[in-house]
Order: C-alpha cells, then structure tokens, then sequence
C-alpha cells in the first residue's frame, strides 16, 4: 500500500494552512519553510486544491492563499482526490483484464487489500482538517495483539 508522496504533502500544506490561517492568506513560501516542501510541489499541488474549490487565491502584496471552507467542513479524502492521487492497495488496477500478477488470474489476497482500501477511503473521509490540527486524530491505533497478551493468575491481560 502506498499513499504517495502528493497526497501526504497536500493534506500537510492544508492542515499548516488550516492551523496558521482565519482569513489572511498564507504564502507558499511559509508553508514551504514550516513544512520543508518544495514551493515548486507546492505549487502544483495548490493548482489542484484551488481547481477543486478547496482554496482560495489572492494576488499581490499580501497575497496567499486561504481555506475556502472552515476547516471542519473539509475532509481529508477531498484533499486526497484533490490531486488526483487514490490511494491503491492491489497491485492491479480496476476494470482491467490484467490481474495483480500481470495474468488474468487475481491474487490470492486480492479482496483483503481492496476491502482495506475502501476502509482507509472511510476513514480519510471521517477525519477532517480540524480534527487533525486539534489533534483529535490518535497518532497509534491502540490495537491488543494476541502474542502482547499475558497471562496473569489464570487471567489473560493485555
């Protein structure tokens, strides 16, 4: 699985903006010092956020851009689709006749990794920018694994 490189940026860019930003636009450049993302990458990315009303532009001295929606009402699958970056977990692509080995036949684990697939697009698209400048995002999922587990006085505990 690999969420790319465009999609991690721009939902950096967006949450910096979101965070640093009510109504004055923010330059590229700030973001890009903050961030440490190229204003070249910045710029595409933005080019994209702003074709798909996500961001506004303004000119001039001054200029920047800012949020076109407050941040709880953008969602960070918007910003994924936003630069045209899906986030794929098979290896073939959908509606091909090419499986993900390169012959016609599906791999054995095809539908967990596509299920997971449509499980992360759910989840992006629960979380929005003001979830994750709040901080309301958990940055480890508290998962109890069988071998973490121990038994205690004939009790299994985690």
């Amino acid at each position: 699985m690999k969420l790319t490189a465009k999609a991690r940026y721009a939902v950096t860019a967006m949450a910096d903006l979101a965070a640093v930003s009510a109504q004055e636009p923010v330059a590229l450049s700030e973001i890009s010092v903050r961030q440490n993302i190229s204003i070249a990458f910045l710029e595409q990315l933005f080019r994209k956020l702003k074709a798909s009303n996500l961001v506004n532009s303004q000119r001039g001295a001054g200029g920047g851009y800012t949020l076109s929606l407050s941040p709880d009402q953008i969602r960070i699958s918007d910003i994924v689709r936003a630069v045209d970056e899906p986030i794929r977990t098979t290896a073939c692509h959908p509606g091909e006749t090419i499986g993900c080995h390169g012959t016609s036949v599906r791999c054995l684990t095809h539908d967990l990794w596509d299920e997971l697939g449509r499980h992360i697009d759910v989840f992006l698209g629960t979380v929005t920018l003001q979830d994750v400048i709040s901080k309301r995002v958990l940055g480890r999922a508290m998962i109890s694994h069988p071998a973490d587990e121990q038994e205690r006085d004939g009790e299994l505990v985690s």
